[in-house]
């Protein structure tokens, strides 16, 4: 059973086109539209899908900008994590980190190809002034039991027998298992895939080529540790010489692969001598409902937050407030999932945590869903700019994005929000390859190559070519929107004849317009 498929269903509370409201990125004290609801609770996959619609939450608040509207234009970005590779500023990085580490060596050299610090920007949390937080009742919005439901909808006649399978829009079959061909160069580095030619060399200079090519040391001594763990594992109770087909294996295996370019792995995971200055941990605690570690570490997690603010953002001592760090980055509607098929520590929201030497250092927000790890906001200790901690916990997230993926396979993307090409410091997200931007029209998945082009020209733009092309999820009956009225379920048809007052037909249609049909026919939407 696929995550989000069991338990309370989605209650949401649908408030329309926001007024405009101040943008982040251009400054604009007005032209940040949006359409906003409040989330009382979500299911992982509804969250799944909304976010493949273009939704995004902040807190329990659930926003889409009205893209062809809005003065920054805001797309869906998505990176393919199973196939991602590292480019040069991500290795710099990488390997800043790990000096930093195992040597204690600070450098405070910032490439200019080096992305800004604070990875994830999209809603600094002035951005809602909740003033739509919802007031409603616990009471109101608990559900009678099914058995209820169902006679209410039996009493529309025309109603439609509603679908048991729910069609989630999937990535087409095969295309996350792409193989990495090992010959073609990385992003930023030379191709390798051609051969060399040796040309003699002359008298007196270059290689002999009637010796072996000259060898790393390090690469020799990795070969010899490698050929004495094997002996160690292979070598039988006796004492006895290896096999032939042992000592075939030694040899392929204590060959050292060349020019094969650095997972993230192979710089996070090494080993570290005994005597390194520093520990680095990482944890990931649950933070809706909150874990008995989360609650442990909320007041130093929430000091580091509101040093970043501060210092980073300039806001005042008074601004970030803990009521408003846990309204904004504690707070989840999404429900907590522990399916046997799912990752270990389960669906749903989380803070991971990066501890150096004891003390936390920086916090990635993120959440966990059926499909992808979504990022939600990083904040970290000032004091620790130098070690560029926004790229480092990105590439953290997709080496645990990638982790995910071996126990629960259809994890494997990563989103990071919104990519703004309007914005030319937002651009960044768009250097984490291979990615994809969300059509906002069809929603469709493109990639991002194809897409620059159409945004030089355009800050909006409908990235699907095909012009015949429409939104497969578009909503086609709205009388089957599910509809929580005076804590009883019923289709909106239902809805419709039993309420009093003027229609709010218009207000539904756009709703379910947004959600998608799918989406519509499985959250509630809360009606007074």
């Amino acid at each position: 059973m696929a995550a989000g498929g069991g338990g309370s269903p989605s209650i949401v509370e649908y408030f329309g086109g926001e007024d405009g409201y101040r943008c982040g990125y251009c400054k604009n004290e007005s032209g940040n539209l949006s359409h906003g609801m409040w989330a009382h609770s979500m299911t992982v996959q509804d969250y799944q899908d909304l976010i493949d619609r273009g939704w995004r939450r902040s807190g329990k608040y659930v926003y889409k900008p009205i893209m062809n509207q809005t003065c920054c234009p805001q797309y869906t970005i998505r990176c393919q994590a199973l196939r991602f590779q590292t480019s040069k500023s991500h290795k710099k990085v990488l390997k800043k980190m790990l000096k930093f580490i195992s040597k204690g060596d600070v450098s405070k050299v910032v490439s200019e190809e080096e992305p800004m610090d604070s990875h994830i920007e999209d809603v600094v949390p002035s951005d809602f002034a909740y003033k739509s937080e919802s007031q409603v009742s616990q009471t109101e919005l608990t559900p009678l039991n099914e058995d209820h439901a169902e006679g209410v909808e039996n009493e529309d006649k025309d109603k439609v027998a509603t679908k048991e399978e729910v069609n989630v829009k999937k990535v087409e079959p095969g295309s996350l298992q792409i193989p990495v061909d090992t010959d073609a160069a990385g992003p930023g580095e030379p191709s390798h895939s051609s051969k060399t030619v040796h040309a003699p060399p002359k008298p007196g200079k270059g290689a002999d080529l009637s010796k072996p090519p000259c060898r790393k040391a390090k690469d020799i001594r990795k070969e010899r540790k490698l050929q004495k763990l094997l002996q160690n594992q292979m070598g039988t109770l006796e004492g006895s010489p290896l096999q032939a087909g042992q000592q075939a294996l030694l040899s392929q295996n204590s060959k050292t692969p060349t020019n094969q370019p650095k997972s993230i792995e192979d710089f996070i995971f090494v080993s570290l001598p005994d005597d390194a200055p520093h520990k680095l941990e990482v944890r990931v605690v649950r933070s809706s409902p909150p874990s008995s570690q989360f609650k442990a570490t909320f007041q130093e997690s929430y000091q580091v937050y509101k040093r970043y603010q501060m210092v980073i953002h300039k806001d005042p001592p008074d601004k970030p407030t803990i009521n408003q760090f846990t309204r904004f980055l504690c707070d989840s509607p999404l429900e907590a999932e522990n399916p046997p098929n799912g990752p270990e520590c389960g669906y749903g929201s989380f803070h991971q945590q990066y501890w150096l030497d004891g003390k936390i250092i920086a916090v990635g927000v993120i959440d966990i869903l059926p499909y992808c790890v979504s990022s939600v906001y990083l904040y970290y200790d000032p004091d620790y700019s130098f070690l560029s901690l926004g790229v480092y916990s990105a590439l953290r997230e997709i080496a645990f994005t990638r982790k995910l993926h071996e126990k629960a396979p259809d994890l494997c993307f990563y989103y990071m929000g919104f990519y703004i090409h309007s914005c030319p410091k937002m651009r960044y997200k768009g250097q984490y390859r291979p990615s994809d931007l969300l059509c906002p029209e069809t929603y469709v998945w493109t990639p991002i190559e194809q897409c620059l082009p159409l945004l030089e020209l355009s800050k909006y733009s409908r990235f699907n070519q095909d012009a015949k092309a429409v939104d497969e999820g578009r909503i086609k009956e709205l009388g089957r929107v599910r509809v929580l009225h005076k804590r009883t379920i019923m289709p909106y048809s239902v809805y419709k004849k039993r309420r009093k007052g003027p229609s709010d037909e218009a207000s539904v249609q756009q709703y379910a317009s947004l959600v998608g049909q799918t989406c519509s026919e499985r959250m509630l939407l809360f009606r007074s």
